[in-house]
């Protein structure tokens, strides 16, 4: 078998050059391509899971100021790692904010390019006291990594690294793979824009592959064909000139914290539409056919509410929780704060009150109309005795992946050879609001191929990821490759 293996990889230096060979390689590779690259993979998957738990101690936090010094030490980190798994070159390009890393390998020219994105930087680990664990000190329990970007990101993209890796070193890489690895995501990728329209030359490919998203289970591999866009405002309510005492004032003023919870409560009717003016003109209806598709996906919703802790969902009304999650738009309070919030009591009316507020936007819906109502609607609809301030903070388009492209078909090809079923089409929840810019910019698609779960805890305190889905991440996008270069 190891003399097959052998054949099976010298073959393809010929594989380019003459017609003959790469039927010889067709023929070979079609036994032998998983063994090659599984016996690399499990001589070396202790040091691959290793790595990223060195990646994950790092606080790549892009959200606050005081981690600068470590996102920078990330960044270096991810180059480095970029060139030992055969990178040609790896750079790590400075921007307004945090830095993007770029590497790439170019084998040929007229073979296919694949673009991988992915991001270094994670979300704040608050609120710190519901950790089991350090978010930044990685512990391995029951075949899970614990740790803040164990999914998202650095998990996910590392599965790359290390498939890339593989190709590399077993001589079998059949595309040009080039990487984009930013450090702003979480915090709505502002200074992207720029570096894709300054580098496009740099970023020129066929294709973009993005591992952010999440399967259906191990058991229901699915891929997301679309994602949702995003609008994010703040919220500020502003009452008397300064704090009071809520014995003498209460009920002759207005309190700002009981003003923006009114406000807030009114977004929504009893239905649990959203009330804001407008806020569906443009949303595409998705036809009885998606909604069939959609139903096929397995769901058990006894164990979905159990494994959230709730007795009954949530939602708008004439809509399955698969559809809320993934065809509507919703709109969610993401935080809100006030007055005395210490420890004990104190009887205090509020001179203010905030709060963060996000809608997922779907096809056709634009983040700049939706930010433009949202702003417009908190301040008309202020109260007599408060004044109402509202702010942008990031947005980003909704992105459907076409499902009758080479590149998601050779997704659905790589999942059937490592899994031994054909995936699910699924409509993800959450949103990467850079894909509409790449496709834009770059003119080519984009395709995902997640490999965490929806109960991964991304975003919250025990953040987590299976070491079988990191391990086959690394198994299966090589097939990726293979397919989408006509292997």
């Amino acid at each position: 078998m190891f003399y097959l293996q052998k054949m099976a990889v010298g073959f393809y230096g010929k594989w380019r050059q003459n017609a003959y060979f790469r039927n010889s390689y067709f023929l070979i590779n079609k036994y032998f391509y998983m063994q090659v690259w599984k016996d690399y993979q499990a001589r070396h998957k202790d040091r691959f899971l290793d790595e990223l738990l060195e990646l994950l101690r790092i606080p790549s936090v892009s959200a606050r100021s005081e981690h600068k010094d470590d996102m920078l030490r990330c960044a270096e980190m991810v180059k480095q790692r970029l060139l030992d798994a055969g990178a040609a070159i790896a750079t790590v390009y400075p921007t307004a904010g945090h830095p993007v890393v770029y590497a790439e390998k170019m084998i040929d020219p007229t073979l296919p390019t694949v673009l991988v994105y992915g991001h270094y930087d994670v979300q704040p680990p608050d609120p710190l006291d519901l950790w089991h664990s350090g978010p930044f000190d990685p512990v391995i329990k029951d075949g899970k990594i614990y740790a803040r970007g164990s999914c998202d990101d650095k998990g996910q993209f590392y599965m790359h690294v290390k498939a890339f890796e593989t190709l590399v070193q077993t001589n079998t890489l059949t595309t040009n793979i080039k990487f984009c690895i930013e450090g702003e995501e979480e915090v709505g990728s502002p200074n992207l824009a720029k570096f894709i329209t300054t580098h496009k030359d740099l970023l020129r490919s066929d294709v973009i592959l993005i591992s952010d998203t999440a399967m259906l289970s191990m058991e229901n591999p699915s891929i997301d064909v679309g994602v949702r866009g995003l609008s994010y405002i703040e919220v500020e309510v502003t009452g008397p000139n300064r704090d009071l005492h809520s014995g003498v004032y209460g009920g002759a003023v207005a309190n700002p914290i009981t003003m923006l919870a009114k406000m807030i409560a009114s977004c929504h009717d009893d239905n649990n539409h959203i009330t804001i003016p407008g806020f569906y003109d443009d949303v595409v209806e998705s036809s009885p056919e998606e909604r069939a598709m959609m139903a096929k996906a397995p769901y058990d919703e006894e164990a979905y509410k159990a494994d959230l802790g709730v007795t009954a969902l949530w939602g708008e009304k004439g809509y399955t929780t698969n559809e809320r999650t993934g065809i509507r738009p919703t709109l969610e309070l993401n935080g809100i704060w006030g007055g005395y919030t210490g420890e004990g009591a104190k009887t205090v009316l509020p001179s203010k009150a905030y709060a963060k507020i996000s809608t997922r936007l779907v096809p056709n819906q634009s983040s700049k109309v939706i930010t433009e109502k949202l702003l417009a609607h908190f301040e008309s609809i202020a109260p007599a005795g408060v004044t109402v301030k509202a702010s942008e903070h990031h947005g980003g388009e909704p992105y459907m992946t076409p499902v009758d492209s080479k590149a998601y078909r050779a997704a659905a090809s790589a999942i059937r050879e490592t899994f031994g079923k054909d995936a699910i089409p699924v409509r993800g929840g959450g949103s990467i609001p850079i894909c509409a810019l790449f496709e834009k910019e770059l003119g080519v698609k984009i395709v995902f191929m997640g490999f965490g779960l929806d109960s991964d805890n991304l975003h919250s305190p025990n953040e987590k990821f299976d070491i079988f889905n990191f391990y086959k991440g690394i198994e299966t996008i090589p097939f990726f490759h293979k397919h989408f270069a006509g292997a």
